[in-house]
């Protein structure tokens, strides 16, 4: 029996431009990317191919030294033509220069009744071989799976309460058989249980789930962060191990092994207040938006934003999506000053506070149109207890960030830097009167106490 969670700490930030249910005709993009920098935890990718090979849907393009067994493989078919590198010559992206049609690498097919008698190592073979196991993101820190660990439980998050989130009973639909094959192969990593966690409404792919306890949770975002949920149901301790999955990759693994090939193809949402016409499209993992906003923005100055507008991440109009995100987020751009306009009481800003946004806050439920404009600079770290007022955890975030900063290694771990990753602590960034980097500050202090 699942248990229902209802949430009161929080804050929903509820932007115009939410993408219509309809889907978009434009073709498809031209080139598609893979981006070591989506995942936590490669610090020494390693690549196999090089530029001007050619690959198929499934074949490895990387891995990490660390442990060349987990691969990163190409989302689609065709050729490799640009393997782009930062300072140090740090890897940044592997561009594929995309087939008209789809080839696929090859992988052995299971029916139903052949996947329920499947052992663990010859499940996690193919899951490695193909690309799928990088889904699986463990908990503390948010990193990839270790493939030799066991986790006490597998979390999923069956929603999405972020800013312009996509509707999942539309991006998700009629693929029931491949999340419920997906979740009899979770089965075998875990002695525990595997928590689906849902909204009030559930969407048709939930519906007949089995294998899963299913988890109710009502509230205002972060209300569907997993991290939030697994501190809510099965807290994580220093020497607890928790895997996450989002119900793509649910799906992902189910396709693998029902049809023995990696399909990468997603549905995702093109949406924001700069968007002529917000609606989803049919592409496939890491694709270009550079045809989903040719002559859909209703103004040049805007900010592009893989994943949503609190922990996604800048791309240019012809950057390409993250590996994670269902969503292209377009703002406007924020480069302008405004004198005294920290101050000056509006209606046009949306506030948590009732001191600033004072004619925003009582009508907080209409739809804004927010830009990326900071309304002010970094400044001394202000305790001033709104972070808590956000943070439905029983921890204390203001002094989480500020032990942190200190590189107070006993402070972080008694203050819960376990039990959080970036997007649980999203919203904190976005009250912050003092403009810090919180989500930044949060992951250097995890990354101190992985190498710790």
């Amino acid at each position: 029996m699942g248990k229902t969670i209802r949430l009161k700490k929080g804050f929903d930030i509820n932007l115009a431009g939410k993408a219509a249910a309809k889907f978009g005709g434009t073709d498809q993009p031209d080139t598609f990317v893979i981006k070591p920098t989506d995942f936590h935890g490669v610090y020494l990718p390693k690549m196999v191919v090089k530029e001007g090979d050619n690959v198929k849907a499934g074949s490895p393009l990387f891995h990490d030294k660390r442990n060349d067994k987990i691969m990163f493989t190409a989302p689609v078919s065709g050729e490799v033509v640009e393997i782009k590198r930062g300072e140090k010559r740090k890897l940044l992206e592997v561009k594929i220069l995309a087939d008209k049609a789809v080839d696929h690498v090859q992988f052995t097919k299971y029916s139903d009744s052949e996947i329920a008698g499947l052992n663990r190592d010859v499940i996690q073979e193919q899951m490695l071989a193909s690309g799928v196991w990088v889904n699986l993101i463990q908990r503390p820190f948010g990193i990839i799976a270790d493939p030799s660990e066991t986790p006490k439980s597998i979390f999923i998050s069956g929603f999405d309460s972020h800013p312009l989130a996509p509707d999942y009973s539309l991006i998700f639909k009629d693929q029931e058989k491949y999340f419920q094959a997906g979740i009899q192969i979770l089965k075998k990593f875990t002695t525990g249980k595997i928590h689906l966690n849902v909204h009030s409404d559930l969407p048709s792919v939930y519906t007949k789930v089995q294998g899963a306890e299913v988890n109710t949770f009502s509230g205002p975002h972060p209300s569907g962060c997993v991290g939030v949920q697994i501190h809510h149901i099965d807290p994580i301790g220093k020497s607890d191990l928790v895997w996450t999955i989002n119900p793509f990759g649910v799906i992902l693994i189910g396709k693998l092994f029902l049809n023995g090939i990696y399909d990468s193809s997603r549905v995702i949402a093109v949406a924001g207040s700069e968007i002529k016409d917000p609606q989803y499209y049919k592409t496939y993992t890491g694709a270009s938006v550079k045809k989903f906003l040719a002559n859909n923005l209703k103004q040049e100055n805007v900010r592009v934003i893989s994943g949503n507008v609190l922990t996604g991440y800048r791309i240019d109009k012809e950057g390409h999506v993250g590996f994670f995100d269902h969503v292209v987020s377009v703002i406007p751009e924020g480069d302008y000053y405004e004198f005294m306009g920290w101050i000056a009481p509006s209606a046009k800003k949306l506030s948590v506070s009732r001191a600033f946004g004072l004619l925003s806050f009582f009508n907080y439920k209409k739809e804004f149109v927010l830009d990326s404009n900071l309304h002010g600079e970094p400044r001394a770290f202000v305790q001033t207890g709104v972070f808590e007022r956000v943070t439905p955890m029983d921890i204390l975030p203001g002094f989480l960030i500020k032990a942190i900063i200190a590189e107070d290694y006993d402070e972080m771990e008694e203050l819960g830097i376990f039990e959080v990753i970036e997007e649980d602590l999203a919203l904190c960034e976005f009250v912050d009167v003092s403009k810090h980097n919180v989500q930044e500050i949060l992951r250097e202090g995890i990354d101190l106490m992985l190498n710790s």
